[in-house]
């Protein structure tokens, strides 16, 4: 039967021990250290709804926090489920926002000030005003680190004084000086960013001592999910909203701290049980995701970083039940022969992208006729435009897909952009050698032959722009423009997302949270992971994060690969230095 809060006992009935102790810990301060796949939003929701069915928690004072709206929207269905009704699971922003609405007509006075949905537009009126060419992703960048620089708790002059390196051909002195310009302009017309949500809620809680108390009346118990993201400025947040209680559980991986370029700092999970004194720690380590062959390429990869937990694959029961099957929430359905198989992770070579693209299709096609369904496969990347030539090679086999959490390569607006300028061109430009005619279009939008060496906005145009002239190296000889904007209108139109069962291509990052029967994590070169510009030992690091978390979200089929050879003639890469770490040595 479906655990009511009427069956407190019921509650507990599905979970391990270790997951047990989370839910029985219903006084603060708990931290729970919870690797990939070992049912941390399970845990703490039945502490949630255990703590609810008990008494120990009134439903409406208890405030569950993350970082997206998909998240929070999950942890309210799950505790529906579980008959914890009447619990707030908000973003930070949602949640400060909310009492800003409450609180600002009795303190500030007056209508609340607008709040601006980007900075994009606003930046481009403050650039034109001081006769700057900014282009849009110059602006991207520039509001990236407005919000860094908030989020890291830094004033502007703090921010001029750091080693920040500047926008592309910006210093970082002209960077300073156009975020102080944002600002003014911002207060001039009564706007408010989402960082300034957060931090106008901190500000209010301080000065206003009978809004604390309201505040800290409402909500009386918090739990943080995905703590090892959480910036210096929600910390303030949190801790203004906890004032001299405890009642706090966090949960969090400092190995899927994969969000430091945007301010996260694992440092406050890592150092939970200094901070707080007599905390709960409990370590979920059983993983119900993954089979033991991937668990052990994952823990190879972090073993001997701190905050590092080993995994253990969680073991069928003497009934024979999968626990991958019963802990997730998918019934109790018996281990399948795959599963307990557990083939092990393999790694390959290709001479390049196309090869490579082409032999997972053909993996694919295998795996399709063997019965599996397109929906259980993802392709994972480092960056978004490494999705073209397995967008290309997908097409030509006719196979569905979907790209997630980001703009598909030909509905990129510089990718349009261009082709609508080569399209023009074509008309006029006859008998010039391809390469010349396509890097004349795509220099006017900010190609050059070599990349941008910081990352952001900037160097992500520029790769999407380069993969368009990667293109004209593959067309056949005596192509003209002509026919090669053609077939890229041809691969634009054959490329429209499906609704139908398809195979998903994303980014690592968007990746995270997600799940996969079969994942196939490409690119896997020095140059693309890690990728050029992690040029510190903590870069790096964050990189070695980020394959963490691509490998964990495979389940049973993890396939690793690489291509050889860098395209107009770049060289050839060598293999990510993880492969070796973790017993997948070059061949």
């Amino acid at each position: 039967m479906t655990p009511s809060s009427t069956d407190p006992e019921a509650l507990l009935a599905g979970l391990d021990p270790e997951q047990r102790v989370v839910a029985e810990a219903l006084g603060g301060p708990v931290c729970v250290l919870a690797g990939a796949g070992t049912g941390k939003t399970r845990a703490i929701t039945h502490r949630i709804a255990y703590g609810v069915a008990t008494g120990a928690f009134a439903a409406n004072r208890v405030l569950a926090l993350t970082f997206t709206t998909r998240a929070a929207a999950e942890l309210r269905s799950r505790l529906r489920v579980l008959g914890a009704h009447g619990v707030s699971a908000r973003t930070f922003h949602s949640a400060a926002l909310s009492q800003l609405n409450y609180f600002w007509p009795h303190t500030v006075g007056g209508a609340f000030p607008t709040l601006i949905s980007g900075k994009g537009k606003l930046l481009g009126q403050l650039a034109e005003a001081r006769r700057l060419r900014l282009d849009t992703a110059a602006l991207r960048d520039l509001a990236a680190e407005i919000e860094w620089r908030k989020v890291s708790g830094l004033s502007i002059e703090q921010y001029a004084a750091s080693d920040r390196p500047g926008i592309g051909s910006i210093s970082l002195e002209q960077v300073a000086v156009l975020q102080q310009g944002y600002e003014d302009l911002k207060d001039e017309r009564r706007q408010l960013d989402f960082e300034d949500v957060l931090l106008a809620c901190v500000g209010m809680i301080h000065s206003e001592a009978s809004v604390a108390m309201q505040v800290r009346e409402q909500f009386r118990h918090f739990v943080v999910d995905e703590y090892q993201d959480v910036s210096p400025l929600q910390q303030q947040l949190l801790d203004a909203w906890l004032g001299p209680r405890n009642d706090l559980c966090v949960v969090g991986d400092a190995s899927q701290t994969i969000y430091t370029f945007a301010g996260a700092r694992s440092s406050y999970l890592l150092d939970f049980e200094r901070t707080h004194h007599n905390a709960t720690m409990v370590r979920l380590e059983r993983n119900y995701r993954s089979t033991a062959p991937i668990i052990r390429d994952a823990n190879a990869l972090m073993r001997g970083r701190p905050g590092a937990l080993e995994l253990r694959a969680a073991e069928p029961d003497a009934a024979g039940s999968d626990p991958v099957a019963t802990s997730a929430g998918r019934g109790g359905a018996s281990a399948s022969p795959a599963r307990l198989a557990a083939p092990a992770p393999t790694a390959a070579r290709f001479r390049d992208d196309i090869s490579e693209a082409r032999a997972i299709v053909t993996r694919i096609l295998e795996l399709r006729e063997g019965g599996m369904d397109l929906a259980d496969i993802a392709i994972l990347f480092r960056v978004n435009v490494q999705s073209s030539a397995f967008e290309q090679a997908l097409t030509e086999a006719e196979i569905p897909f979907r790209m997630h959490g980001a703009t598909r390569f030909f509905e990129r607006p510089e990718i349009r952009q261009a082709l609508m300028e080569l399209r023009g061109a074509s008309v006029s430009i006859i008998g010039e050698p391809l390469f010349k005619s396509v890097s004349d279009v795509l220099r006017a939008h900010g190609w050059t032959v070599d990349a941008p060496e910081q990352p952001g906005a900037m160097r992500d145009r520029w790769e999407a722009l380069n993969t368009l002239m990667n293109l004209v190296d593959r067309a056949a000889p005596g192509t003209t423009l002509r026919a090669f904007t053609d077939e890229l209108l041809e691969r634009q139109a054959a490329g429209a997302e499906p609704t139908q069962q398809a195979v998903t291509l994303a980014t690592i990052h968007s990746a995270k949270g997600l799940e996969w029967e079969t994942v196939f994590l490409v690119g896997l070169s020095e140059g693309l992971m890690p990728i050029t510009y992690a040029t510190t030992d903590e870069m790096v690091e964050e990189e070695r994060r980020l394959m963490y978390v691509g490998i964990t979200r495979a389940r049973t089929r993890l396939m690793l690969s690489w291509a050889e050879a860098a395209p107009r003639g770049g060289g050839l890469r060598a293999p990510s230095r993880f492969l070796t770490e973790m017993g997948h040595p070059p061949r």
